[in-house]
């Protein structure tokens, strides 16, 4: 958790450049042969000559909402779920195959804790202390918000080999990617902001 820690520090607020992806959106290519990136679709937080570290926002974690998740993490009493069934909405992600029992909130600017919360890029920030999910729970939170259950990492240089190796494409993130309800559709939605049909795609790997 430290290096991750360092890795957010230095690049928090820092416009993408010199090749890095903080603030995109990675978008997994149909060829990807690794099952837990499959079809996916990561906000990349950081990115550094250290290594990359994103969110996955298109895979719902199964069988827990959060309400009851709040109870589990003892941010609220279970007498009083019926007071937080209004924030049911709030999705929780498979954010990603490192460190799964944490949780890591994106959410909009208009929240900040001083030293947790790590802006990223136009508007979106992360923070991952209980402090958000307590101010959630009283109706203090951000505007929009997803919770993420882990992370994905890159070690120095991955991230960029796996690129090279067609792995994954690129596109600029836009709130409705991140925060958006409708996760099934935000893969060939990410594909069609770089201009490309996913079924055609799906065609030309099958055919290579």
């Amino acid at each position: 958790m430290k290096m991750l820690r360092k890795n957010l520090d230095k690049t928090a607020g820092r416009k993408p450049g010199r090749g890095y992806l903080d603030g995109q959106m990675l978008v997994a290519m149909p060829s990807m042969n690794d099952d837990r990136f499959a079809r996916t679709v990561v906000y990349v937080c950081a990115h550094s000559s250290e290594g990359a570290m994103g969110i996955v926002v298109n895979q719902l974690a199964p069988n827990i909402n959060f309400p009851d998740l709040l109870v589990q993490l003892q941010v609220i009493p279970e007498s009083d779920l019926i007071r937080v069934e209004a924030h049911d909405e709030i999705r929780i992600l498979k954010g990603g195959p490192v460190e799964t029992g944490r949780g890591f909130v994106l959410h909009s600017a208009d929240f900040f804790i001083e030293n947790s919360t790590l802006p990223i890029d136009e508007g979106i920030c992360l923070t991952a202390t209980l402090d958000i999910l307590k101010a959630i729970a009283r109706g203090r939170g951000p505007a929009n918000a997803v919770l993420a259950l882990g992370y994905a990492g890159w070690a120095p240089g991955q991230l960029e080999n796996e690129i090279q190796a067609n792995g994954w494409l690129h596109c600029p993130a836009d709130s409705e990617l991140i925060f958006g309800s409708d996760t099934e559709t935000k893969y060939s939605r990410a594909l069609r902001k770089i201009g490309i049909d996913i079924a055609k795609l799906s065609s030309e790997v099958g055919h290579a």
